[in-house]
Protein backbone atom coordinates (compact mmCIF):
# COMPACT_ATOMS: atom_id res chain seq x y z
CA UNK A 1 0.00 0.00 0.00
CA UNK A 2 1.18 3.75 -0.91
CA UNK A 3 2.51 6.06 1.83
CA UNK A 4 -0.49 8.81 2.66
CA UNK A 5 1.74 11.98 2.92
CA UNK A 6 -0.67 14.97 4.74
CA UNK A 7 1.84 17.15 4.74
CA UNK A 8 -0.63 20.07 2.98
CA UNK A 9 -4.31 18.62 4.48
CA UNK A 10 -2.38 18.61 8.07
CA UNK A 11 -1.04 22.31 8.12
CA UNK A 12 -4.23 23.33 7.53
CA UNK A 13 -5.95 21.85 9.92
CA UNK A 14 -3.26 23.09 12.25
CA UNK A 15 -3.41 26.32 11.37
CA UNK A 16 -6.99 26.58 11.78
CA UNK A 17 -6.77 25.67 15.18
CA UNK A 18 -4.55 27.69 15.82
CA UNK A 19 -5.87 31.11 14.09
CA UNK A 20 -9.25 30.06 16.01
CA UNK A 21 -6.87 30.23 19.57
CA UNK A 22 -5.60 33.75 18.64
CA UNK A 23 -5.96 35.26 21.92
CA UNK A 24 -5.69 32.56 24.27
CA UNK A 25 -2.77 32.66 26.90
CA UNK A 26 -0.02 31.27 27.08
CA UNK A 27 0.49 27.59 24.99
CA UNK A 28 -3.29 27.70 24.52
CA UNK A 29 -2.51 29.91 21.58
CA UNK A 30 0.75 28.06 20.07
CA UNK A 31 0.62 24.60 21.11
CA UNK A 32 -2.04 22.52 18.98
CA UNK A 33 -2.48 19.99 20.98
CA UNK A 34 -3.26 22.50 23.83
CA UNK A 35 -4.78 24.76 21.50
CA UNK A 36 -6.66 22.46 20.10
CA UNK A 37 -8.43 21.28 23.17
CA UNK A 38 -9.26 25.07 24.48
CA UNK A 39 -10.56 25.76 21.10
CA UNK A 40 -13.27 22.94 21.76
CA UNK A 41 -13.95 23.61 25.35
CA UNK A 42 -14.56 27.39 24.07
CA UNK A 43 -16.45 25.76 21.39
CA UNK A 44 -18.46 23.94 24.00
CA UNK A 45 -19.18 26.81 25.97
CA UNK A 46 -20.13 29.51 23.22
CA UNK A 47 -22.91 26.94 21.95
CA UNK A 48 -24.63 26.04 25.38
CA UNK A 49 -24.10 30.21 26.17
CA UNK A 50 -25.83 31.27 22.96
CA UNK A 51 -28.91 29.67 24.60
CA UNK A 52 -28.26 30.50 28.07
CA UNK A 53 -28.49 34.13 27.06
CA UNK A 54 -31.89 33.90 26.33
CA UNK A 55 -32.85 32.80 29.67
CA UNK A 56 -30.77 35.01 31.37
CA UNK A 57 -32.32 37.89 29.44
CA UNK A 58 -35.54 36.88 30.11
CA UNK A 59 -34.71 36.98 33.74
CA UNK A 60 -33.49 40.09 33.44
CA UNK A 61 -37.03 41.58 31.78
CA UNK A 62 -39.23 40.12 34.55
CA UNK A 63 -37.09 41.74 37.15
CA UNK A 64 -37.22 44.88 35.59
CA UNK A 65 -41.32 44.65 34.86
CA UNK A 66 -41.56 43.24 38.53
CA UNK A 67 -40.02 46.84 39.94
CA UNK A 68 -41.85 48.86 37.81
CA UNK A 69 -44.87 47.54 38.58
CA UNK A 70 -44.47 47.26 42.54
CA UNK A 71 -43.88 51.00 42.01
CA UNK A 72 -47.64 51.02 40.48
CA UNK A 73 -49.02 48.71 43.56
CA UNK A 74 -48.84 45.66 41.32
CA UNK A 75 -46.75 42.69 41.32
CA UNK A 76 -45.63 41.24 38.75
CA UNK A 77 -48.00 38.23 38.16
CA UNK A 78 -51.02 40.15 38.81
CA UNK A 79 -49.86 42.99 35.75
CA UNK A 80 -49.19 39.98 33.10
CA UNK A 81 -52.41 37.83 34.36
CA UNK A 82 -54.41 41.31 34.03
CA UNK A 83 -52.42 41.95 30.69
CA UNK A 84 -53.89 38.87 29.41
CA UNK A 85 -57.21 39.24 30.82
CA UNK A 86 -57.07 42.76 28.71
CA UNK A 87 -55.84 41.47 25.76
CA UNK A 88 -52.74 43.76 25.50
CA UNK A 89 -50.01 42.14 23.81
CA UNK A 90 -47.14 43.31 24.40
CA UNK A 91 -44.34 41.04 25.20
CA UNK A 92 -41.37 41.10 28.36
CA UNK A 93 -39.01 42.70 26.50
CA UNK A 94 -40.95 45.79 25.32
CA UNK A 95 -42.58 45.89 28.82
CA UNK A 96 -39.06 45.66 30.31
CA UNK A 97 -37.87 48.84 27.28
CA UNK A 98 -40.97 50.42 28.81
CA UNK A 99 -40.61 50.42 32.15
CA UNK A 100 -36.94 52.22 31.39
CA UNK A 101 -37.05 54.11 29.08
CA UNK A 102 -40.59 55.67 29.10
CA UNK A 103 -42.50 54.83 32.43
CA UNK A 104 -44.95 57.13 32.00
CA UNK A 105 -46.76 55.18 29.08
CA UNK A 106 -45.75 51.85 31.06
CA UNK A 107 -47.98 53.44 33.67
CA UNK A 108 -50.74 53.93 30.96
CA UNK A 109 -50.70 50.17 29.94
CA UNK A 110 -50.25 49.42 33.81
CA UNK A 111 -53.93 51.43 34.73
CA UNK A 112 -55.27 49.85 31.55
CA UNK A 113 -54.70 46.08 33.06
CA UNK A 114 -55.91 47.68 36.45
CA UNK A 115 -59.18 48.57 34.95
CA UNK A 116 -59.66 44.81 32.98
Amino acid sequence: MARVKRGNVARKRRKKILKLAKGFRGSHSKLFRTANQQVMKALRNAYRDRRKRKRDFRRLWITRINAAARQHGMSYSQLMGNLKQADIQLNRKMLAQMAILDPESFGKVVEKAKVS
